[in-house]
């Protein structure tokens, strides 16, 4: 696997390391290639994500804390420059193998430091059942991406109080509290944070490339879009259906449906679950003026195979979602 290195050792933000990302997918020979990244303090949250259900801006707002969308789905997290963030490309479309095959390897990377790590569920690593690592993905033509955090140590009371985690989501997890849910790689081994860098590095990778000036500018061109409001904060549908629910090993559910004359006008989902297809081509837009039935809404998808939509996620599950 290549090294993806930068030639400066410049500060910067969150959404550049994600048109990083994008630009060496797009741009690079067909390869595996990884790097390491931090951010000041930072919320990350996915793509099918309402702001407003994760972030406390208001708090953010106040201590200088930054908040992004990203172009992956999954869940809302926070990263600062006591934590470190991983990227992975490959031309590996396969979204099962892609993502099992980069969690067991930072799995074994973590277990040649004498820590028992383990991966869990759809996109955790733990030790001793409390999470130290969360992934996520998205595709890019012919390309995969996959991204998460390293939890070296990290400010508690921010990542705290500017994420807004649901009760059904820690509880489904058997834990009470975000403090409960969480542990940091510094009380497991002896190593500082550039260190585990250094030992990520060369147990991952086998060579570097360095970015050019030019790259530089392609990416920070990139970045611009991540910046902008619509982007971040989204569009909110409006609904006369309205619902929140959890399905275990699939994620959680915001489910918006504008019903007229008992017919389906527009039906909006969103979350922390993982999408591998087109939502709104592939689901969403089939249930454009169907009629407000669970047959009617069966009838509409009956050639769709929900799993390559959403990760996970059964026909019978979606519609008693939107039912």
């Amino acid at each position: 696997m290549i090294y993806v290195e930068l030639p400066d050792e410049k500060n910067r933000r969150l959404p550049f390391y994600l048109a990083m990302e994008e630009f060496v997918a797009r741009e690079f020979p067909a390869q595996d290639y990884f790097f390491i990244w931090q951010v000041e303090p930072t919320v990350i949250f996915g793509r099918n994500q309402l702001v407003e259900s994760e972030v406390d801006v208001a708090f953010c707002r106040a201590n200088n804390i930054q908040f992004y969308r990203r172009k992956s789905g999954g869940g809302c997290v926070f990263a600062d420059r006591s934590n470190l963030m991983l990227s992975y490309i490959t031309p590996t479309t396969n979204v099962n193998f892609t993502f099992n095959r980069y969690m067991l390897m930072v799995e074994d990377a973590l277990q040649r430091l004498g820590v028992d790590a383990r991966t869990s569920g759809r996109n955790d690593i733990l030790i001793g059942g409390k999470k130290v690592s969360g992934n996520a993905f998205y595709h890019l033509p012919g390309r995969s991406i996959v991204h998460g955090t390293m939890l070296y140590d990290t400010n508690l009371d921010y990542m705290l109080n500017a994420t807004t985690p649901s009760a059904t989501k820690l509880q489904s997890k058997g834990v009470e509290s975000v403090r409960q849910h969480i542990t940091t790689l510094n009380k497991h081994i002896d190593l500082t944070i550039e260190e585990l860098k250094t030992h990520l590095r060369s147990v991952l990778c086998d060579g570097k490339i360095v970015l050019s000036t030019a790259d530089i500018e392609a990416i920070e061109q990139l970045e611009q879009e991540y910046y902008d409001d619509s982007f971040v904060y989204g569009n909110n549908p409006a609904a006369t259906l309205v619902k929140v629910e959890r399905i275990e090993g699939v994620g959680e559910f915001h489910v918006s449906v504008d019903i007229k004359e008992n017919r389906i006008r527009k039906a909006s989902l969103a979350g922390d679950f993982f999408i591998v297809g087109d939502l709104d081509s592939m689901l969403l837009n089939r249930l454009k003026g169907v009629e407000y039935t669970a047959q009617a809404i069966e009838e509409a998808l009956c050639d769709v195979d929900t799993t390559v939509v959403i990760m996970n996620l059964k026909k019978e599950q979606l519609i008693n979602l939107i039912i």
